[in-house]
């Protein structure tokens, strides 16, 4: 069984570009029901398929498996619930956590998320300067519900 632990902040200002990659991503939604999602991602020349269980504020089961690059873009474009999500993923490593920050484009542009994963809910961590208020329990910005209700709709 894989647990995922991830905390969310909105981003206050873009100092996270200076020290980290950027990465196109493309992703979509097979299922976006009550209690369980089912995604396919592509990233650099990845596939992956993800399902996702109920979250509890910021714990969920998580599967994820690779799948042939083919695959993925054929799943995103005639399968997946439209649009699908694309966003700039930026990686990087603050005082030894690393992070992650989403500047989604298309009908969530403007929106900026930053996402660290943690080992236990109750794991402490330094917060970059540039980090705004979390977002962790607001299912507005899950990305399961951002197709449905794109940020430049609210």
């Amino acid at each position: 069984m894989s647990i995922e632990i991830e905390k969310k902040f909105l981003v206050k200002s873009d100092e996270y570009k200076t020290c980290a990659k950027p990465v196109l991503f493309r992703q979509g939604y097979l299922s976006t029901s009550a209690g369980r999602t089912v995604r396919v991602r592509r990233y650099n020349d990845k596939g992956f398929i993800t399902v996702k269980g109920k979250t509890n504020y910021c714990s969920r089961l998580e599967y994820e498996y690779g799948i042939p690059t083919e695959d993925a873009d054929n799943m995103l474009d005639n399968l997946c619930v439209q649009p699908i999500i694309e966003k700039v993923r930026y990686f990087m490593v603050y005082k030894g956590n690393e992070w992650v920050v989403d500047e989604f484009l298309g009908a969530n542009e403007g929106l900026v998320v930053a996402e660290i994963e943690l080992n236990n809910e109750t794991d402490c961590f330094d917060k970059p300067d540039w980090l705004g208020e979390e977002i962790t329990s607001d299912v507005r910005y899950y990305n399961s519900n951002l197709v449905n209700n794109p940020y430049n709709a609210w």
